[in-house]
């Protein structure tokens, strides 16, 4: 009897040959990601419902059983997370790949996300309004201050930020079908508190909240389908910061060579090694730059169905009953602000994460009529919505902007 032979899209393209040999029982073709250069065509192939509108409509219980979520699901319905070193080239490597592979790109989440609000006004423009310890901390400012009262607090937010912008992907692939590249997301955040521990400038208290809110929130997603991580040695990242010429990294005293190297570290010995038990990897070497071109070639190269039932690897997507996909995707679409105040974990005993109630009401009043956050998104006369008499709803699902920022 022929063995069975299993063979890629890339391995077959869109010939007469593949057509023949796919035809004949002892060849299979591998489910795989595809590159939009190399999909095969075929009319047989019937025509996916177009995506649900997930950021204007509610999907409901009933909605279920006329508009099925596997209905628009293909072999390019996944999440995959470029991840890596500072100044590794992540965000120019994902930018293509998702247009290789056709997906949507979301910029790494970032605190731009929280400080500008919907109709562009930049809160931070606010600060001096606000007491100190309610005025705006960003990626910036601990590289300039990382020692600063307020690194464990911008810490927290980072993470709820990243946390926030994993739902928006998981209700956008489960909503219409597209897959999603993120450059670094909330899984590997805890590589930084690592490394902002082991250089002091997060307390113990703080580190212990961190990853209290982490447990909280992390069993609530999905993993993603399959990791890139781009390898950077620590000198050639020291270079690479040298040569963008960031003045906020040049010249940061929190970017030294034990903080990169414990990125590293953790990177390495915790998160790729944990991850890689659920998820795909590839790792290459990025020292040079590479070809993004060669990674989509390997990235076809796996068959992401090849686990039995008892493999954990891929587990978080194991689902065969309708239902149960409905249920995921109500839960990513209809209940995220639930989601989000699993963030919200009480730390009392840590000075530097808590307001005095004074300070929080001063923060609230000013925050609260500032331009674009009087109302809901949609209904703000004084940033140019009309028809307010008319209107009986805005947007259902706020998601967060992809408004990328090139400090980290």
């Amino acid at each position: 009897m022929a063995s069975l032979v299993r063979l890629t899209l890339r391995n077959l393209g869109n010939t007469e040959l593949s057509k023949q040999l796919l035809a004949q029982d002892n060849f299979k073709l591998v489910r795989t990601i595809t590159s939009k250069l190399l999909k095969v065509e075929s009319k047989d192939i019937q025509t996916k419902p177009k995506p649900w509108p997930y950021k204007e409509k509610r999907y409901t219980f009933l909605h279920q059983f006329i508009d099925k979520t596997t209905a628009r699901f293909d072999d390019n319905s996944k999440i995959i997370v470029v991840e890596g070193p500072v100044a590794a080239g992540k965000t120019a490597f994902a930018k293509q790949l998702a247009d290789d592979l056709e997906m949507l790109y979301l910029p790494e989440a970032n605190l731009d996300m929280h400080y500008i609000n919907d109709y562009g006004f930049d809160l931070r423009t606010l600060d001096n309004q606000l007491p100190e310890s309610c005025r705006s901390f960003d990626i910036n400012n601990f590289l300039i201050s990382p020692r600063h009262s307020q690194v464990a607090l911008f810490q927290i937010k980072q993470y709820t930020v990243k946390f926030e912008q994993y739902i928006d992907a998981l209700a956008h692939v489960l909503s219409t079908g597209q897959g999603v590249v993120l450059d670094r997301c909330c899984y590997s955040d805890f590589v930084f508190t690592e490394a902002m521990y082991s250089q002091g400038y997060i307390s113990k208290g703080a580190y212990d909240a961190y990853y209290a809110v982490r447990k909280n929130t992390i069993i609530e997603l999905l993993r993603p389908h399959l990791l890139i991580y781009l390898d950077v040695s620590v000198p050639q990242i020291q270079a690479n910061i040298q040569k963008r010429a960031l003045s906020y990294e040049v010249k940061s005293p929190a970017l030294t060579k034990e903080y990169l190297t414990e990125i590293e570290k953790q990177y390495k010995q915790n998160y790729l090694k944990e991850m890689s038990k659920h998820s795909e990897l590839l790792i290459y070497d990025w020292s040079d730059g590479g070809d993004p071109e060669v990674v989509v070639e390997d990235i076809e190269r796996i068959d992401f169905d090849n686990y039995d039932a008892q493999d954990v690897k891929m587990k978080d997507w194991d689902h065969y009953n309708e239902e149960d996909w409905a249920a995921l995707r109500r839960k990513y679409c209809n209940t995220k602000d639930n989601l989000l105040n699993l963030t919200n974990v009480p730390a009392f005993d840590v000075p530097e994460l808590v307001i005095d109630a004074e300070d929080a009401d001063v923060m609230h009043h000013v925050l609260n009529n500032a331009p674009g956050n009087e109302y809901d998104l949609g209904f703000n006369s004084r940033m140019g919505d009309k028809n307010l008499l008319l209107k009986v709803k805005g947007t259902y699902l706020q998601t967060l902007p992809l408004r990328e920022r090139r400090a980290f």
